[in-house]
């Protein structure tokens, strides 16, 4: 099955994003908003690892966990398809249990309806 996410890919979507309502834990930071030109059957979304966090190793292991999540999260909860998502990871992130993480995010999408 081909998957419901898609990134989001030019630079003017970012700093607009940027510029829309932000969520924040101590996981992650969530910025999100309507975008003009955007499917609205599609879940737009980004996640973004700074390089503080760590090597490529570590960087690429948070997107994977973060992925995973919102794979998971389209299939059990209702997030709103219309607003595209900008989602910054924490250092905490790293080395927190998968399943606070999940129950976490889970709760901050319930709360952007």
């Amino acid at each position: 099955m081909k998957s419901k996410i898609l990134a989001l890919s030019k630079n003017e979507d970012f700093k607009n994003l940027l510029k829309k309502k932000k969520i924040s834990n101590k996981y992650v930071t969530i910025f999100f908003g309507n975008l003009t030109d955007k499917n609205k059957s599609i879940l737009n979304i980004s996640f973004v690892t700074k390089k503080k966090l760590g090597n490529a190793v570590k960087r690429n292991k948070i997107k994977r966990r973060l992925r995973n999540i919102m794979n998971d999260a389209i299939k059990r909860i209702s997030i709103k398809l219309s607003y595209s998502y900008l989602v910054i990871a924490k250092p905490t992130m790293l080395n927190s249990d998968f399943n606070n993480i999940k129950e976490t995010l889970f709760q901050e999408f319930e709360r952007i309806k």
